[in-house]
Formats: C-alpha cells, structure tokens, sequence
C-alpha cells in the first residue's frame, strides 16, 4: 500500500488531498482522526466498520466520521484519492494513534 499526498501539510492548509494504492488483498486497520471523503477512481474498495461494510468502486465516494474505527480493505488492485480535515497526517501524529503510521510508507 503506498499514500502520496498531493496538499500536504508544508503548503499550509488545514485537509489534505492525496492518492492511495492498494494491492489485491491488502487492508490496514485504522481510528480515524480526521473526517475523510474517499474517491475510488479504479478498483474496488471495502472500509469495514462498526455499522457494517462499505464497498466502493470506480467513480463512487466513502465518507468517514473521525473517531470511527475502521479497517480498509482492497477487494482487486484499487487507486483512490482522500480528502481529509483535518490534515490527515498532523492529526493522527498528534493522537494516540500515532503508531499506526509504522505500518506503511507515506510519501
């Protein structure tokens, strides 16, 4: 799995807007920390949650509520782009989740 951020912290704004890859069968468990809009441009994608699953393809929109845990799951090869706000990587830093970061690469 690999994150890139497109509006990253160092430009000042208080989102960030990026693109995620992730292989067939991959998945992260996550707590969010931050509100998130997830644009699922190819693939298809699953969030589990408290409420049950969520699974998105090509062309469709997830949102999730800080403070909700999660676990992202790729059901084929997927690519995506997040918006958040707060900035995604500051507030999960500054949280008690910030040892999740150790898990993947963030560019």
């Amino acid at each position: 799995m690999f994150l890139a951020d497109v509006l990253s912290r160092d430009s000042g704004a208080a989102m960030s807007v990026g693109f995620g890859r992730y292989g067939k069968g991959e998945k992260n468990p996550w707590k969010m920390t931050y509100d998130e809009a997830l644009v699922i441009t190819s693939g298809v994608f699953t969030v589990e949650g408290p409420s049950g699953s969520v699974t998105a393809r090509a062309g469709e929109v997830d949102y999730l509520r800080a403070g909700t845990e999660v676990v992202y799951a790729a059901d084929e090869d997927t690519e995506l782009v997040y918006v958040t706000y707060p900035h995604w990587l500051a507030a999960t830093e500054s949280s008690a989740e910030a040892h999740r970061l150790d898990d993947f690469h963030v560019a």
